[in-house]
């Protein structure tokens, strides 16, 4: 009966114990914003689930905190809803010029990170970026009589810094039968590979694109009567070799 006893007093003072840990306020703070051209205001497009990144930094009980990262949306903005009442340094990362560069020593050189106290309920906020390469649409996408589609679109430099001007390697013409479409994230494929279309370039031959209408026409036969999603992304041989994109439009076949 004693050794009964002990039992149920040592399971009722770990019931309490832990109710007194588990006892911390649920996240109630949210951040919301968009990441934008510097040039153009638009909003920069992105890949899914492996483009921008948003990076934060709590500094509210360290100098050196471990950062914290959330992917935005394909179209540029990003939400969080959960997270906790903090003072951080919030930067982004993508296929943009660094908002945070380094010297060979490894100390900052270029800081544009911002500074947020996130309170109870929302708050939003922007950053300008310049991206690699600016990707644009020239007029809309055609149907051709072979059941596919071609589009037009122009590739240019995002940014006049020289340090990040590096060679064009690839130029796509993702489709997908939903709307989200983009470069394979992982084991998922953003795009249909076989009406997908890739213009991949050796050395320096891929700039002479720059600047240019270039025509791509989808692969092989589409199917009629369905709504595909297109998008047009580039990218250089800079870094983690993220595309730029243009916006996504929306094609349906007779």
């Amino acid at each position: 009966m004693n050794k009964l006893l002990y039992f149920i007093s040592i399971i009722s003072l770990s019931a309490v114990s832990c109710s007194k840990l588990d006892n911390y306020p649920m996240p109630n703070a949210a951040l919301s914003g968009r990441v934008i051209d510097a040039g153009t205001k638009n909003t920069v497009q992105t890949e899914i689930g492996s483009g921008t990144r948003v990076k934060l930094e709590e500094i509210s009980w360290s100098d050196n905190p471990t950062p914290f990262y959330f992917y935005s949306m394909q179209d540029g903005t990003f939400n969080n809803t959960k997270l906790f009442v903090s003072t951080n340094k919030i930067s982004v990362e993508g296929a943009f010029v660094p908002l945070v560069q380094y010297d060979n020593s490894g100390n900052i050189t270029v800081d544009q990170r911002q500074t947020v106290d996130l309170h109870k309920g929302a708050q939003d906020i922007v950053f300008e970026v310049e991206p690699l390469l600016r990707v644009e649409w020239v007029g809309d996408p055609v149907t051709n009589a072979d059941s596919t589609i071609t589009v037009k679109a122009k590739v240019t430099r995002g940014t006049s810094n020289p340090n990040f001007q590096n060679d064009v390697s690839d130029i796509y013409l993702f489709l997908n039968t939903v709307p989200y479409v983009g470069s394979s994230t992982g084991n998922n494929d953003y795009f249909d590979p076989r009406y997908s279309y890739t213009m991949s370039f050796s050395g320096s031959d891929g700039n002479a694109q720059l600047g240019q209408t270039i025509t791509l026409t989808t692969e092989g036969k589409l199917p009629p009567k369905r709504s595909y999603w297109l998008r047009v992304g580039a990218r250089t041989t800079y870094g983690l070799k993220q595309c730029n994109y243009t916006d996504i439009k929306k094609v349906t076949l007779p």
